[in-house]
């Protein structure tokens, strides 16, 4: 699917490298079909050409005007002005794809070239190990071809999955914010080892293992969560005696609380990402 395309990295943070590292290592593209660019950091860029043979771009027209791909990288906050910048050299039939949380598809159509075909996506930080969850949604018309180029661009980097755009905001809930939900959690694993006479090594190594463990049953058994919970746990024994603690100290409640606060603060910056639009129009 990007056999001849050339994707162009509007940012060069770490979610830039991640992506550059995948598509490279799974051998998706080659490092000459990338080009990437910032907004000022050259030694950054620099950095990225010497680490993976990418080629760089003095001036985000230059690479516009080059890429078949689009990929906004840059912080919310700033999509309004990069789309300012960027639009006179988008035309019809490039994809852009947008990382940008909040940002809708509306937003980002409306900033560019009628005919640029629009999608958004939600990964997570795991995106730089290659194990990411990642959501994505179309724009209007964006069709089947963007649909497959974002999701081989994102499938270098992990597992990808297609909801309603209504639905991203739930995903920034669940798995966007997930991955400290899930560091917490050890934090705690660690320090109750830590509590009972482990050492703090001993006690992330096994915590962490753990984890691992777990998510690959999971994965590979394909069973029901609360199956494998169950079968773990024996009458009278020390799974239940701990999970008994946790029930009275209402971990689920307080796992649903958080990702449905997290859902609702994703919707109120998405708002205040449209409020400067909604002003001026």
């Amino acid at each position: 699917m990007l056999h001849g395309k050339t994707i162009g990295f509007l940012g060069a943070g770490s979610m830039a490298e991640a992506l550059m590292r995948g598509l490279i290592q799974g051998g998706v593209v080659r490092p000459q079909q990338m080009i990437v660019t910032n907004r000022s950091n050259r030694e950054r860029l620099e950095t990225l050409q010497m680490r993976y043979g990418v080629r760089t771009a003095a001036s985000k027209a230059t690479l516009v005007a080059e890429a078949d791909v689009l990929v906004v990288l840059c912080k919310p906050k700033d999509v309004a002005d990069l789309l300012a910048e960027i639009r006179p050299y988008t035309s019809r039939g490039q994809v852009l794809l947008s990382v940008a949380a909040g940002v809708s598809t509306s937003l980002l159509a409306d900033g560019v070239a009628p005919g640029v075909r629009v999608v958004r996506a939600m990964p997570n930080t795991s995106c730089q190990v290659g194990e990411s969850a990642t959501a994505i949604c179309l724009g209007e018309g964006a069709g089947e071809e963007a649909r497959l180029v974002a999701r081989a661009i994102l499938g270098a980097v992990g597992r990808v999955v297609e909801v309603p755009e209504a639905q991203l905001d739930a995903v920034t809930g669940l798995s966007g914010s997930g991955p400290a939900y899930i560091y917490l959690m050890i934090e705690a694993m660690v320090e109750a080892g830590r509590g009972v006479g482990l050492s703090e090594q001993v006690a992330r190594e096994l915590a962490v293992q753990t984890l691992l463990g777990a998510a690959r049953t999971l994965v590979e058994t394909g069973e029901d969560p609360a199956e494998l919970r169950q079968k773990v746990t024996s009458p009278g024994g020390t799974t239940m005696a701990g999970l008994q603690v946790l029930n009275e100290a209402g971990f689920r409640e307080a796992m649903v609380r958080a990702v449905a606060r997290a859902t609702q603060r994703s919707q109120e910056l998405g708002r205040m990402v449209a409020a400067p639009r909604l002003a001026t129009s």
